[in-house]
């Protein structure tokens, strides 16, 4: 049962991570050829709960998909299982959580 709902929450997180893995490709891109320095695009982004909000959802989803990902490969590889394999993954993923959202209050929270 475990197994099915991890699947689950993997497949739904790169759901939601696809369309904002694009757009956020796109703004790269725009903010490359626009010729904007990093000044600039922060000025943009500082105080934009539309940015970190939506930056929040891509940071959550990736954390969710990136650790259940190394959780399979922590069973396959390191033949983890039990409590040691959900602890691991509980770590990474909170650590992945962490430094998402630590980079999102860098880029928009107001100086």
């Amino acid at each position: 049962m475990l197994e099915i709902r991890l699947y689950l929450a993997q497949r739904i997180s790169a759901a939601i991570m696809a369309p904002l893995v694009l757009l956020h490709l796109g703004l790269m891109i725009y903010a490359i050829q626009g010729g904007l320095d990093a000044a600039e695009i922060l000025g943009r982004t500082r105080g934009s709960l539309f940015w970190g909000g939506t930056y929040a959802v891509f940071v959550i989803a990736v954390s969710v998909h990136a650790a259940i990902g190394l959780r399979n490969v922590m069973r396959e590889w390191l033949q983890l299982r039990g409590p040691v394999l959900a602890g691991l993954s509980w770590f990474c993923f909170a650590l992945l959580l962490a430094a998402g959202l630590r980079a999102i209050v860098a880029v928009v929270a107001t100086p």
